[in-house]
């Protein structure tokens, strides 16, 4: 059970309130018949969807990791999964990336309950919020899910200048909020990112696993429905 001391509750963003993968499966949805990606030999879009999530979660792991630029970051995925279908259309890759990074953070999906725990939460304790998303999208995700109203702080890892799990985006993110590690509360959705990196500085954690995966984490706690925070505050 929650010790009640916590005066703090830092929230990550993607996939523990936005539920990115819905929102960005959506918009795949849209911008495949758009771009009539059929006509360039693309016929199944589960395919397409499966060899472009391999190269994101490879770039982005780079990204992560400090040895990709964002700006490289943003193209180069849509480039590799093109060229896996021996697609070299540089004005289409252009195109897609731009509206993908457009309607995105625009194409609002939060998991259950979100605005009635943090609406709830925000009465009883200061929330923060710790992303490694990109700081002008992540911004456009919150005025368009009308999150940001909730958050007495909002740290992104451009601002910082490290990424979670590095203990500098956690230090920074505290001291902007005035906290301390000992009555401060982590929640986030993945295990080495947001839990292990806040364990190792000192805080608590919440892993927020809503598929109730088996797993060999150490969060202090875990929930599968963001309302269950609500019974400890």
């Amino acid at each position: 059970m929650f010790r009640k001391h916590y005066k703090h509750l830092f929230f990550d963003l993607d996939r523990t309130l936005w539920d990115f993968d819905t929102s960005s499966h959506e918009t795949f949805v849209y911008m495949f018949s758009k771009f009539d990606l059929p006509g360039y030999g693309i016929e199944s879009f589960d395919k397409f969807i499966e060899v472009y999530h391999k190269h994101n979660d490879y770039f982005w792991d780079l990204y992560r990791k400090g040895e990709l630029k964002k700006e490289v970051l943003r193209g180069i995925r849509f480039k590799a999964t093109f060229e896996s279908f021996g697609i070299d259309n540089k004005e289409l890759i252009e195109k897609i990336t731009e509206d993908y990074l457009y309607h995105s953070p625009r194409n609002v999906f939060l998991f259950p309950n979100t605005h009635k725990t943090l609406e709830y939460l925000q009465d009883k304790v200061d929330l923060h919020l710790i992303t490694n998303g990109f700081e002008e999208v992540q911004e456009i995700k919150m005025q368009s899910s009308d999150l940001r109203k909730y958050f007495k702080t909002v740290v992104t890892s451009e601002e910082a200048g490290v990424k979670k799990p590095d203990a500098g985006i956690f230090k920074f993110a505290l001291h902007r909020a005035g906290a301390n590690a000992a009555e401060s509360l982590m929640i986030g959705d993945d295990l080495e990112v947001d839990i292990e990196g806040a364990r190792l500085f000192g805080m608590d954690t919440v892993f927020f696993n809503p598929e109730k995966l088996p797993h060999p984490g150490n969060a202090t706690f875990e929930i599968s429905d963001l309302c269950e925070l609500c019974d400890y505050f």
